[in-house]
């Protein structure tokens, strides 16, 4: 059976297992309505992507000595990518250029540029198409000073999970990811294999591609166009530890801010030189505002209830929207970011080693991104200072049930109700908060954070052992360990 024939039996078989399995859901929801019954009827939404079974190598494995600090290799890489986003960004109207360069001038955690970097150098030198990249990057025109020019005058991922059709009726089963099923270890090229042994890429054949730091780059400004829609959306009067950007330039400008950065983005992308990539990238906006639209939607549908009007409750599906919610509001650029750098390194479509590569780093950057979000969550309630934020719960005064609230009603039946108003009544807010940190609810939800991380881990021991491995391995521990 050819791939293609394979990806598509098993495509069809996890839709019809999806479609079962929310029968039973509803099914086990609609015959008990306790919190109980509702955790047991949903464990499956917060499984998460699991790694192939495959026995793996031994030189494949991961070592647990000389771990090196993601955030330092790639220093260099960070610093120069901030000192050319200036160069992407200028506009002739000084107003724009300034809002469009706010957030860039406030230190964040880098977290989705230094993913393309890692996962860069980990797979780069691996896929099939690989020489080919490399002499254009050098002679052809995707060289650094083609790509930094001035900017003036197939398979295509269009859902939270690559192999589920556009429209499904059932968002349950969540992270099956069928290529990776049994999968073997990627073997090393023998052109290549000096570079892979150890835990040191010395060869700076094998380093980041002038197409691979724009497009972290890319991953930079589309997550900055998201902060300056999300701080007008969400009325936020902060933003790393400053004023945010509508309290210091206004709404308006704003949304015509991030508006701008996502034009900018179109044009850098046209440049790259990869139809799949261009793609992979307009769809991570596409599922930011789908994102968003769910949160919206969620909010008005609580007021209508409280008002005594007609609105939707669906107990069974808060678990799947909530994670469906992460996924396109964070995960999804951290993954398609990703699963880009591979295919920037040569990995082209219907070749099977390189599709396994593209969707190994794909899992990884999905994992990644849904640990990270579901941290962010916990942190949301924290009030210990070792945790770095105060347990303000802006996301109950939003309107927002994330994991701390859901696991919280699992054991306290009264938060149900509030859950359902989405804390728009008087006192709902503190009492939803009372209520989660009496619970077990925090440590849970670091522990479903763990989960995520540490299926991110395993699917790391597909690729060859580098120091960009290992760093990758490494920052996985840190998304879920982090106090800020």
């Amino acid at each position: 059976m050819s791939l293609t024939s394979m990806s598509a039996c098993l495509a069809a078989s996890s839709s019809k297992a999806a479609t079962r399995w929310s029968t039973r859901l509803s099914r086990s929801i609609s015959s008990s309505s306790s919190p109980q019954s509702l955790a047991a009827a949903t464990h499956a939404h917060t499984q998460p992507l699991s790694p192939p079974l495959a026995k793996l190598d031994a030189t494949h494995t991961l070592p647990r000595t000389a771990r090196p600090d993601p955030f330092k290799i790639l220093a260099p890489q960070v610093s120069d990518l901030q000192q050319n986003l200036v160069r992407l960004i200028g506009s002739a109207h000084p107003s724009l250029t300034d809002i469009a360069s706010y957030y860039f001038s406030l230190p964040g955690k880098q977290l989705r540029p230094l993913l393309v970097f890692l996962i860069s150098r980990a797979t780069n030198g691996l896929a099939s198409g690989w020489s080919d990249k490399l002499r254009v990057s050098e002679n052809g025109p995707y060289r650094r000073d083609d790509l930094d020019r001035p900017l003036s005058s197939s398979e295509v991922l269009t859902d939270w999970n690559p192999r589920m059709p556009d429209h499904t009726a059932s968002f349950s089963d969540v992270f099956s990811l069928d290529l990776l099923h049994r999968a073997p270890p990627i073997p090393i090229p023998s052109t290549h294999k000096e570079d892979h042994d150890g835990i040191s890429n010395s060869n700076p054949h094998l380093q980041i591609l002038p197409t691979q730091m724009r497009l972290a780059q890319i991953s930079e400004m589309i997550h900055v166009a998201s902060l300056l829609h999300d701080d007008v959306l969400d009325d936020a009067a902060t933003r790393r530890s400053a004023e945010s950007g509508p309290f210091k330039y206004g709404n308006k400008l704003s949304i015509l801010g991030g508006d701008f950065l996502l034009g900018r983005t179109s044009t850098v992308l046209s440049r790259l030189g990869e139809n799949e990539v261009v793609e992979l990238m307009a769809s991570v906006i596409s599922n930011l505002v789908e994102g968003e639209v769910m949160q919206v939607k969620e909010v008005e549908n609580a007021a209508a209830l409280s008002r005594g009007g007609k609105g939707v409750s669906v107990e069974a599906d808060r678990w799947a929207q909530y994670l469906q919610k992460t996924y396109f509001k964070t995960a999804s650029l951290m993954a398609k970011s990703t699963r880009s750098a591979v295919i920037l390194g040569g990995a082209r479509a219907g070749v099977q080693q390189d599709e396994l590569l593209k969707d190994v780093a794909y899992a990884y950057g999905r994992n990644i991104g849904i640990a990270f979000q579901i941290i962010d969550d916990a942190l949301d309630f924290s009030s210990s200072a070792d945790l770095g934020k105060p347990g303000s719960g802006a996301d109950l005064t939003l309107g927002l049930a994330t994991a701390p609230a859901l696991y919280a009603y699992e054991e306290f039946e009264e938060m149900g109700p509030l859950i359902t108003r989405r804390f728009k009544a008087e006192g709902d807010v503190d009492k939803a908060r009372e209520l989660v940190l009496r619970s077990q609810a925090l440590p849970r939800t670091r522990m479903l954070a763990q989960q995520y991380a540490d299926k991110a881990r395993e699917i790391l021991t597909l690729l060859p052992q580098s120091e960009a491995r290992d760093a990758l391995d490494v920052l996985a521990e840190k998304v879920v360990s982090r106090s800020k």
